[in-house]
């Protein structure tokens, strides 16, 4: 398996216009994309971090949930003002980053699925990723 860039840093939030007014008044954002998976329960907004390197800039994934059976849900009623949640890393396949996890020992959390960017996902257990909750992606076959 090879590690990709950090495609993204997920955050939960409990208000996604207060969300969305913070990251373009206070950071200067000014490139959103809407990337819901209602499947999931889930109102997604993608914010493009800007970069002047020539290389793809790190996004913030705002997260709200759009009702109580989500596991965003639970986060955000522990954290009642959202938070961090997750960190997602692009790997070149899927299925042979998740078999190395497995192989590791690592624990996969459900099956691999389709995420907000339309490429196969999973996470990975934080216990056992350094405490961090962790999303693994197929990089994106237009994306470089």
């Amino acid at each position: 398996m090879k590690l990709g860039r950090l495609n993204h840093i997920g955050v939960v939030v409990p208000d996604m216009d207060a969300a969305t007014a913070f990251w373009r008044d206070v950071m200067g954002a000014t490139s959103f994309h809407d990337a819901d998976v209602p499947q999931d329960g889930l109102k997604i907004i993608f914010v493009d971090t800007p970069t002047h390197s020539g290389m793809d800039g790190t996004q913030m994934e705002l997260i709200q949930p759009l009702n109580d059976e989500t596991a965003v849900s639970a986060f955000l009623a522990k954290n009642p003002s959202g938070g961090q949640h997750h960190v997602c890393f692009e790997v070149p396949d899927i299925e042979v980053a998740r078999a190395e996890f497995e192989a590791q020992g690592k624990r996969v959390l459900g099956p691999t699925r389709i995420g907000a960017h339309g490429t196969p996902i999973f996470f990975v257990h934080p216990k056992d990723m350094g405490g961090i909750l962790t999303e693994i992606l197929e990089t994106p076959k237009d994306a470089h």
